[in-house]
Order: C-alpha cells, then sequence, then structure tokens
C-alpha cells in the first residue's frame, strides 16, 4: 500500500507498503524495492517466462506469468502475489526466482497491470489508482485463482505454496481457500500485523504521528471512495485501515514462513517481533527468519546477497522431504547455529 503525504520527506510504511513523501506526488512500487486461446501462454523475450491470461470479475482480465520447472523432477508450484505500484515483474522475475529449480511459478499481477510495464512509481495511471484498493484485488485474485486450479484438474498432483511479497501479503489468507494443495504461506518483508497497526508503529518510529492522526480523520470523513489524498483513493486508504490480517494468520490451519530483512527502513522491527510473539501461539507450524544486514527486499547490498535466493533455498530442502514441514529448513539452520564448533570443543 504505497501513498505519500506532502508535508515531510521521510517513509512510511502500511502492513508493507510504502508511504512515502517525495518530491513529486506518486507511489513507490514494492515488488521494484523488492530487488522488485487465453489460456495459452506466449513466451516472454529473455527471459524463462510466459505471459498468461487469467479471468477476473466481470469481463476483466489480469496478466500473469508463468515458469515450468528449471530441472526435473518438478516437485512444487510457488503462486506470487507481488507488492505494490503498477510495474510489472517480468523485467525482473528471471533472476528473482531463478532459485525455484523444481517448482512450476505463477506470478499474478493486478488489473491493468502489464508484466512487462517499468511504470516508475509517481506515474502510475490515475486509472490505475482510482481502482486500487484491497477488496478489488482480491475479488480479482479470486476468480483468476479459481480458473487456474480448474485448468489444473487432471494435472499430477503437487503440493502448492503461496508467496506474498511486501503488500501482497496481506491477501494471503483470503486466498488461501482458493489453492488447492496448499502446503503453506510465505511472507517476504510483511510484518503479518493488520495494515493499521504496523502503519502505526512506523508512524511512531519516524516521529509522524500527527501525520498518520490527520490521515485517520480523513478516512473517516464524508468524501467519496474515488478522492484521491496522498497519492491513494479514499477506498485504498479504507480498506486499508479495516484489512484484518493477523487473526486470519493466527487462526490459519497453514504452515507460516515469514522471512524479513534486519535493516528494513519500510517496516519497523517490532512490528516483526510483535506479530512474531502472537504467531508462536498458531496450532500450526510458525517460522520466521531474520537476515542480518538486509533491506526490505532481503538484498544485502555491500555484501552483494540476495536474501530472496536465501528464502528459495529454504523451499527447495523443503521440497526435498515436504513431510517434515515447511519450517524444517530452519529448524535445521538453527540447530547447525547453536551446534559448537569442532575447534571449539576439541
Amino acid at each position: 500500500m504505497l501513498a505519500f503525504f506532502a508535508s515531510a520527506a521521510v517513509a512510511l510504511v502500511l502492513g508493507g507498503c510504502v508511504v512515502a513523501r517525495p518530491v513529486a506526488n506518486g507511489a513507490t512500487d514494492a515488488a521494484s524495492a523488492s530487488p522488485l486461446g487465453a489460456n495459452e501462454p506466449a513466451p516472454v523475450e529473455g527471459a524463462g517466462f510466459a505471459l498468461r491470461s487469467l479471468p477476473g470479475v466481470g469481463d476483466s482480465v489480469l496478466q500473469a506469468l508463468q515458469r515450468e520447472e528449471r530441472a526435473a523432477p518438478l516437485r512444487y508450484r510457488v503462486i506470487v502475489v507481488p507488492g505494490s505500484g503498477c510495474a510489472g515483474m517480468g523485467p525482473i522475475a528471471d533472476r528473482y526466482f531463478a532459485g525455484l529449480l523444481h517448482a512450476q511459478v505463477l506470478v499474478l499481477h493486478k488489473p491493468g497491470v502489464d508484466p512487462q510495464a517499468r511504470t516508475a512509481p509517481a506515474d502510475c495511471p490515475h486509472l490505475f489508482v482510482w481502482r486500487d484498493r484491497h477488496s478489488t484485488w482480491l475479488a480479482h485474485a479470486r476468480v483468476a485463482l479459481r480458473a487456474d486450479a480448474a485448468l489444473r484438474q487432471g494435472q499430477p498432483v503437487v503440493p502448492q505454496l503461496l508467496v506474498g511479497i511486501s503488500e501482497g501479503a496481506e491477501l494471503l489468507p483470503a486466498l488461501a481457500a482458493e489453492v488447492p494443495h496448499l502446503a503453506g504461506l510465505v511472507l517476504i518483508g510483511a510484518s503479518g500485523l493488520d495494515p493499521q497497526e504496523s502503519g502505526a508503529l512506523q508512524a511512531h518510529r519516524l516521529g509522524a504521528e500527527a501525520d498518520w492522526t490527520a490521515l485517520s480523520r480523513i478516512v473517516a470523513g464524508a468524501p467519496p471512495d474515488t478522492v484521491v489524498v496522498q497519492g491513494r483513493s479514499l477506498g485504498y486508504w479504507r480498506d486499508l485501515w479495516n484489512w484484518p490480517l493477523t487473526l486470519p494468520l493466527l487462526r490459519g490451519p497453514w504452515p507460516l514462513l515469514q522471512v524479513w530483512g534486519a535493516d528494513d527502513a519500510l517496516v519497523p522491527a517490532v512490528a516483526y517481533t510483535r506479530f512474531a510473539e502472537l504467531a508462536a501461539l498458531r496450532t500450526a507450524p510458525y517460522c520466521a527468519q531474520r537476515i542480518e544486514g538486509a533491506d526490505h527486499g532481503l538484498q544485502r547490498a555491500a555484501a552483494r546477497v540476495d536474501g530472496v535466493q536465501q528464502v528459495w533455498a529454504w523451499t527447495e530442502q523443503w521440497a526435498r522431504q515436504p513431510a517434515a514441514g515447511l519450517c524444517a529448513p530452519l529448524r535445521l539452520l538453527r540447530e547447525q547455529q547453536q551446534a559448537p564448533s569442532a575447534a571449539g570443543t576439541s
């Protein structure tokens, strides 16, 4: 969820979405920040992905990216809900998902978003801004996933993971029922708290409580949903203010893997730790990993380390022995970190 405040030059994050105050009004793309007949896929030049059309609500059509497994055998499938903005993941998809070797990959895009678009955040079309809101995106994504599931009937059954990047993670609990053979949810750069709570924590972190309170008053006011405030429609803000995420994640029956960067400037660490404390009481498996030195997109630029590929390394490890559970690779990692070294015990 991206928007801009006009009165300062700091960034806020609501849930996993950036709220910035740049020179020009606009929006920041969370997918880009992360590093980032109708059913016949069309090849994408220079990439392993193909364009695929899926139905949305009514006559709407969603553009998706699809890729087959890079190495045999096929072990699992990954469905991705990207972050905010109107740029597509096409230009970065081959690199971003490179570590998913034994997985088929499907990347959804919001209605009106071209997967190959490199549109700057501040240049998102007005029509996109007016229509962009969680409830609308969720309704379209549900229809698209139902169509995808119907098309896969009769194909070999493989476990599926539902992956949410930043803002995209806020849709995962509501989409889980549309994914057959769902093996778990993966949150990348998303706190797990309700967007309004996470945003309030970030406002406090930045000393921007007054701006947050002012926006809250506007959201509760009388102007129609189509009015644009700070780069987003009031419909968008109103959805955000009332969007449930924490309880659906806590009560859900699916394993939950959450990965975030210790140097995330867009989501405060306290939001991640607060959710982790709550999620420790889940009846279904929960595991979280903080990547030291990594930013919101899990990148450690100074060390040239891509933390997203580490996430895929864990899912690949899980897929070799799925019965051990989605959290098994992180349990093994912690055991290795806690074990005394040979040098220390000799």
